[in-house]
């Protein structure tokens, strides 16, 4: 891979950092060859501060490391894009991504916006509570109190939809349902499966052979 990048005439190129389970991006950072290197052998990101003329170990000194899980480079051979599996906020400021902030967002009249877009929404929320872990959040308390206490409360939604659907009841099943699969999503980050994996799975159960 490292011989197929073309550094430009500073020896660098830019590093595009995504969260494998959300594909929310985290960074754009700087590697020389040093760093790549590093990247490779050690399966968590290096990169090279331009500041600072140095090599920098991601979450060294935070603990925020971020663990590889693939390395592409683009066409051109000139940018990397890096997904990995981050293990707290990416920006510096404590967000978890250091694109947090909106330029301009429009909204194009008479576009109907994907009806499953709330998953991706909720995706990347939740990604934001683990990496960030604000007081006050029932997500944080959750990623705080484990593995058990979100697989109960899995088996506690559960439940409670098989109940609300011998009870014919709709209003209470649509609740119950939208609290099994919050709680199913969380339970997927928690195991650092992209909910893309599943849905995969989906689909390939569902393709009908010729």
């Amino acid at each position: 891979m490292i011989e197929s990048i073309k550094f430009d005439q500073n020896g660098l190129v830019p590093a595009i950092v995504q969260d494998a389970a959300s594909k929310e991006v985290l960074t754009l950072a700087y590697m020389n060859e040093d760093s790549l290197k590093k990247t490779i052998e050690t399966k968590e990101t290096w990169f090279y501060s331009r500041s600072r003329q140095e090599l920098w170990h991601k979450g060294g000194t935070s603990g925020n490391i971020q663990k590889v899980v693939e390395m592409r480079y683009d066409c051109d051979q000139d940018a990397i894009l890096i997904l990995v599996q981050p293990a707290g906020p990416a920006c510096h400021t404590g967000a978890y991504t250091c694109f947090s902030e909106t330029i301009d967002k429009q909204e194009v009249v008479g576009v109907t916006q994907d009806r499953f877009q709330i998953l991706n929404t909720l995706e990347k929320l939740i990604a934001e509570r683990e990496n960030e872990l604000p007081e006050g959040s029932y997500t944080t308390y959750l990623f705080t109190e484990g593995v058990d206490k979100i697989l109960k409360k899995v088996g506690e939604e559960a439940a409670e939809v098989i109940i609300a659907s011998k009870n014919r009841d709709h209003e209470e099943l649509k609740w119950e349902v939208a609290d099994l699969l919050f709680h199913l999503m969380v339970l997927l980050r928690e195991q650092k499966l992209p909910l893309d994996e599943v849905l995969k799975v989906l689909e390939k159960r569902h393709v009908t052979k010729e």
